[in-house]
């Protein structure tokens, strides 16, 4: 008798964007979610950023940035952009 097969779960497809630097504060928060949710990293990071809207209030958020700002400073325009890539010599 034929085993019956299961469908396979959906997998959101993650393509490499780019890699983190995180507080040690940040990332123990984003392991501890981990922990308590079971998805990885890149997913943590999707789902807080994706819908963000759904559970950040405005305001607050504007507040949180601007504290960090102020405390931290701003990048230079321009000055979180991507690099291009230097000529090889030759």
């Amino acid at each position: 008798m034929p085993t019956k097969r299961l469908p396979l779960p959906k997998r959101l497809p993650l393509p490499k964007r780019m890699s983190v630097a995180l507080t040690q504060e940040a990332y123990d928060r984003l392991r501890s979610l981990n922990s308590g949710y079971g998805l990885s990293n890149n997913y943590l990071l999707t789902v807080l950023l994706s819908r963000l809207d759904d559970y950040a209030d405005p305001d607050r958020l504007a507040r949180v940035f601007d504290d960090f700002i102020s405390d931290y400073g701003a990048p230079s325009p321009g000055g979180m952009s991507a690099r291009k890539p230097e000529k090889p010599d030759g």
